[in-house]
């Protein structure tokens, strides 16, 4: 069975057994996908991306949010209520 890479450098678990931070250097600052018998088992990705994707991911749920409250009823508010 066929499986997609999503990673430009690959390793065997092996190799990231020997030299972790070898392996996530070979990477160059992308992601590493660790392969298992040939087949991707995970990916190794940098700390700083993990984090981007952390971000991306909670700005989408805010947006799904905003989105929502966007079709409610609008509330009237004056200056001096606040």
């Amino acid at each position: 069975m066929a499986h997609a890479v999503h990673a430009g450098m690959t390793a065997s678990i092996t190799e990231l057994k020997r030299d972790p931070m070898g392996t996530m250097a070979a990477g160059r600052g992308a992601a590493v996908a660790i392969l298992n018998r040939n087949q991707p088992a995970f990916y190794c990705i940098p700390a700083d991306q993990y984090e981007a994707i952390l971000d991306r991911l909670e700005d989408a749920e805010l947006n799904a949010i905003a989105d929502a409250r966007a079709g409610q009823a609008e509330v009237a508010v004056s200056l001096d209520d606040l």
